[in-house]
């Protein structure tokens, strides 16, 4: 019996093993980018709930103890797994920062932040 690569004078065995690898290679490569785009996305939204949070507990104690409240804050933003970046109180009105770490494989390590304030709504601080 006569093989299909005799007939046509050529060798193409193997060939769709370059192909496969080929494949395979923009799969993965496809594979790596979503997941550190969903990386990305977790560390933001980490940092949006810590900031919210953290900027809740401090305007809970803006006005009745306000050297509390960047403290509380801080304590909040961390049981979040962020850090606070920044903490103001101004008029009964919080605003804090946090940072999230993002450690991406094979490139650069960068952060995620988010900042959000919270007060009385009959309290308004000029911003």
């Amino acid at each position: 019996m006569v093989s299909a690569g005799e007939v046509s004078g050529r060798r193409d065995r193997g060939s769709a093993t370059v192909w496969v690898v080929a494949v395979m290679a923009v799969v993965w490569g496809v594979a790596y980018v979503l997941v550190q785009v969903g990386m990305a996305r977790v560390a933001v939204h980490t940092a949006r709930t810590a900031a919210d949070l953290g900027a809740l507990a401090a305007a809970e104690l803006a006005v009745a103890a306000p050297g509390e409240a960047c403290g509380r804050a801080a304590e909040v933003v961390a049981a979040n797994d962020a850090r606070i970046a920044s903490c103001e109180i101004e008029g009964g009105v919080s605003e804090v920062t946090a940072r999230v770490r993002l450690r991406f494989p094979g490139l650069k390590e960068s952060e995620a932040s988010a900042t959000s304030r919270a007060g009385p709504v009959y309290l308004k601080a000029e911003r």
